[in-house]
Formats: C-alpha cells, structure tokens, sequence
C-alpha cells in the first residue's frame, strides 16, 4: 500500500508561479509518479510523469514549457514546477504512483492522493 499527500496549491495570478509537492509512504521502490488534474465539469487529464530515476519525463503539450516534473528519492517527493500560470490551469491537481514505468493514462496509476487546489486568479 502506498499513501500519497499533494500540497503547495493556492490562489495566484495570471503570470504567476506555484510549487505543488507530493509525498509517498509505504511500498515504494521503483515506482513512477504523474500529476494530472482535474476542472469542474471536466475529466481529469494528465499533466506530467516522471520515472524512478529521473530519466524518463513527459508533459502534456499545454503545459510544455511552463511546467517542470522533479523528484528527490530520498524524500519520496515528486515536486511540480508550475511557471506562467494561466486561468485555465485552474484545477485540483492530483498526484498518482504506479510501479516502474511512466503512463499519461489514468488508469495506469495505483495509488492516488486527495488533490490540492490551484485557482489562477485574471
């Protein structure tokens, strides 16, 4: 069983910056980590993904060169760099763990944490 806790989301303007951070606990060797979100009346929808080593990322083409996916093992965090934020980057962002490799798929992921808020604000 693996826990996983999201944090650092908040109000912010158009143009601004936030840091999202995830936590895992429990079993959690080799495992890869996704952030996807989630706006109302929307489906959630992938965000970024990074694998165990690092080696391995992928983004969703609207947040490409805004947003950046890292990861401290030694932490068991994963952290979301999100830069020029837009209105419509507003979502609960979620963070999700799945063994060895990356997915952009929903369904791909085990374990899910509760979200955090981003409302950017115009």
């Amino acid at each position: 069983q693996v826990h996983v806790v999201e944090s650092g989301g908040g109000v912010v303007q158009d143009g601004g910056s936030l840091r999202l951070s995830c936590a895992a606990s429990g079993r959690t060797g080799n495992y890869a980590m996704g952030w996807f979100r989630q706006a109302p009346g929307k489906e959630r929808e992938f965000v970024a993904a990074i694998s165990w080593t690092g080696g391995s990322m992928s983004y969703a083409d609207s947040v490409k060169g805004r947003f950046t996916i890292s990861r401290d093992n030694a932490k068991n965090t994963v952290y979301l760099q999100m830069n020029d934020l837009k209105p419509e980057d507003t979502a609960v962002y979620y963070c999700a763990v799945k063994e060895l490799m990356i997915s952009t798929t929903r369904g791909a992921y085990d374990y899910w944490g509760q979200g955090t808020q981003v409302t950017v604000s115009s």
